[in-house]
């Protein structure tokens, strides 16, 4: 399942994703205050791309951190 979830993300998502489509690829499991709290406290996703005040992430390094976080959360 993770990797039909993987492949998924990398075949819908655009190669740089803000926080708030971040939000809706993941079925709002995720909400742009959540992604702008972690990033606060070092914990958010790498390839952080700055844009005067919008925050995008590089589309693979989201995905990697985002499976890292779910095999986290399966314990």
């Amino acid at each position: 399942m993770k990797t039909d979830l993987r492949s998924k993300l990398l075949a819908e998502m655009p190669p740089v994703v803000s926080r708030k489509e971040a939000a809706r690829f993941t079925g709002g499991l995720l909400s742009p205050g959540t992604l702008a709290n972690l990033d606060c406290l070092g914990r958010g996703p790498g390839g952080k791309i700055l844009l005067g005040r919008k925050v995008a992430y590089e589309r693979t390094a989201f995905i990697n951190w985002l499976m890292e976080r779910l095999d986290k959360a399966k314990g």
